[in-house]
């Protein structure tokens, strides 16, 4: 294998957003051993730089689950953003719906809600503050994520849906990164197109790839990749589709997957 490509949340960090020592050093013996490691997530620019200065991460990697692919001195070398009458009626279609509304446009982070009960993580997750404001009608331009929040399973399951009927998955990338999080970006904004981007800037062919992730969205990359490692306290869905299980997130499960699973050549 000559490329890791790793998902952040859920998987790279632990449940309080940290970089563990362990993982960190077995990133780094990864790389000693010649292979490459780069991450894609759901969180914008802001909100991967910590874990991109934290492991020294000198090589193309994916904002937006691959909307945004860039590198560590701030070059953009792809960017797709949501077509604005795409923008428009999806978050028209959430009006009046009991969601809390998020939007990342330019660097910026924008919530209906500035407290609200997932705000606190996003806090963290984005490196930023969010900008409030209740109407989102005058900036449908240039955005890149709109993430609709609310912790009524039902009630998200129900919007995504209806998002998906109406909008049309050739026109917007829709799923649920979380069961509490309904994100819509564009539609190369996907960690299956987002991976093919990174391995071909990296220079590795697809099947010397390996995916690691948790959640739905990561489904995409596991397919496309040559291999792929599900973290332990994913849904059984995903780990029924990876190639590999590894341990939780809170327990070093990425370290446990190069350690054991990579550098012993296991999978």
């Amino acid at each position: 294998m000559r490329l890791v490509v790793s998902d952040v949340d859920g998987t790279l960090v632990d449940k309080q957003k940290q970089l563990t020592p362990a993982t960190i050093a077995a990133v780094g013996r990864l790389r000693d051993a010649g292979v490459r490691f780069t991450i894609i997530s759901a969180r914008p620019r802001s909100g991967m730089m910590p874990i991109v200065d934290a492991l020294e991460l000198d090589v193309p990697m994916g904002a937006f689950n691959g909307g945004t692919v860039f590198t560590r001195d701030g070059a953009i070398l792809f960017e797709q953003h949501l077509a604005e009458d795409v923008s428009r009626e999806v978050l028209e279609l959430a009006r009046g719906v009991a969601v809390e509304t998020w939007v990342f446009a330019k660097d910026r982070w924008y919530a209906t809600d500035g407290e609200g009960p997932h705000t606190k993580s996003e806090r963290i997750t984005s490196n930023q503050e969010p900008v409030v404001r209740a109407d989102f009608s005058a900036m449908t331009d240039g955005i890149d994520k709109i993430t609709f929040v609310s912790d009524d399973e039902p009630l998200l399951r129900a919007l995504t849906a209806k998002v998906k009927a109406q909008i049309g998955e050739d026109r917007a990338t829709i799923v649920q990164s979380q069961t509490y999080y309904l994100d819509v970006t564009a539609p190369a904004a996907n960690k299956g197109d987002g991976i093919v981007k990174l391995a071909q800037a990296l220079g590795a062919a697809l099947t010397d790839t390996i995916a690691i992730g948790d959640q739905a969205n990561d489904l995409a990359m596991f397919a496309r990749a040559g291999r792929s490692i599900a973290m332990g306290q994913g849904p059984q869905a995903v780990r029924d589709a990876a190639d590999a299980v590894t341990l939780g997130n809170d327990e070093d499960g990425v370290a446990n997957a190069i350690d054991h699973m990579i550098l012993e050549q296991k999978i």
